[in-house]
Formats: C-alpha cells, sequence, structure tokens
C-alpha cells in the first residue's frame, strides 16, 4: 500500500470513530490525545536531524506527535509531562544513537512504553543494537541497582524488535524518515483496527 493510501486511510478512520463517539454521547466531553506518536531520543545526538525531520514529517501529515522542544513550554514538569504523553500515545520510536544510553530521560522513556507494552519502533542510528547497554557512570549517570535492571531490560526488549538501520555516512535522512513515517502509519492503522473490533465485541452493559 503506497503511503499517501496509507495516510488517507488513517485520516478516515480517525474522522469516522471521532463521529462515532460524538454520535453516542453528545454530552459526553473527552480529552483528546495528546499525541498519537512519542518520538523518543538523545537531544544532543538526534534532536536537529532525525527526531526534527520526522516530527515535521509526520504534522505534515496531519499525526499528532510529541517531540519535547516543540510540545514543552516553560513551567512545564519535565517528569510530568514526558509521562502523560506516553502514557496517553499510541506508538514510540525510539532514536538510538551512540550516547543514547547517558541519558536518564531516554531510558526512563523507553522502560515506560516497555512496562505499558506499547508499540515501539527502533531506529538504530550510527549504532548496533548489540551496543546498547547501561552503565552505571557515577557523576555522568548516578543509578540505583532496581533502575540498572529496569533500563536494561527496556534495552534487551527493544534490541530484540525488528527496526530501521541508518548510517548518517552514507544513507539519506529523506528516506529513513520517509520509511519511520510509514511504519508509524501502518502501526497506527493496526491500532485503530484493534480497537474498533474489540469495541464492537466488548457487551454493553446497561
Amino acid at each position: 500500500m503506497q503511503r499517501s493510501s496509507l495516510v488517507r486511510n488513517l485520516v478516515q478512520r480517525q474522522l469516522v470513530h471521532q463521529r462515532h463517539r460524538i454520535s453516542k454521547n453528545q454530552m459526553m466531553i473527552r480529552p483528546q490525545l495528546t499525541c498519537d506518536v512519542f518520538i523518543n531520543h538523545r537531544g544532543n545526538d538526534t534532536k536537529r536531524t532525525i527526531a526534527s525531520l520526522l516530527y515535521d514529517h509526520l504534522t505534515r501529515l496531519r499525526i499528532r506527535s510529541f517531540l519535547d522542544n516543540k510540545n514543552m513550554k516553560p513551567g512545564d514538569k519535565l517528569f510530568e509531562k514526558i509521562d502523560s504523553a506516553i502514557d496517553e500515545c499510541k506508538v514510540g520510536v525510539a532514536v538510538f544513537s551512540p550516547r543514547y544510553c547517558d541519558s536518564y530521560f531516554c531510558l526512563h522513556e523507553l522502560a515506560l512504553f516497555v512496562e505499558s507494552k506499547k508499540k515501539v519502533i527502533p531506529i538504530f542510528c550510527d549504532v548496533k543494537p548489540s551496543e546498547l547497554r547501561v552503565v552505571n557512570k557515577g557523576n555522568v549517570l548516578p543509578l540505583r541497582p532496581n533502575e540498572i535492571e529496569r533500563f536494561n531490560l527496556a534495552l534487551e526488549e527493544a534490541k530484540h524488535t525488528v527496526g530501521l538501520d541508518f548510517s548518517s555516512n552514507k544513507g539519506n535522512w529523506s528516506d529513513v524518515v520517509t520509511k519511520a513515517a510509514d511504519v508509524v502509519i501502518e502501526s497506527l492503522i493496526e491500532i485503530e483496527e484493534a480497537e474498533l473490533t474489540r469495541k464492537q465485541t466488548t457487551p454493553i452493559v446497561f
């Protein structure tokens, strides 16, 4: 299925679901999701490249995405805002980079995705899955034993998930962004279909 068809299909499904919710109860007010996609990345490594390019690309396709410097404003509490966005989104994109594991926030976000059993799409940018591991570096990233275990479990889950491989020296940024967006859209359609099926098979209790 071509990308344009995937986007059109997803937008149509979202409109149908929205109309269905409104028609069921005109007086019910339901908060809209903060985002459909959360982009997990290490800012110093990939914010100016793949993370921002992917955010802009998805936004043009009308896919609501969360990227910290795009969605957060002065006064927001970091953990509160990020944890809430991950809880409400449907899909995560984890952009792994050589120093990804040096970031507590990256590891915390990834662990939240794994623990909530939400789909994560890995992009291995200039790093091999086998190179990703948590190391307690004292002053750089002081971690408690339970945090090391939690983060390594999340990394192992991600390393055993099929993802996209990208080399900034050989690859084309446009190609990897387009591929990632296609996977995101396909994943969102699958999730929408699963949610619709679940609602149709759930008995109504009066």
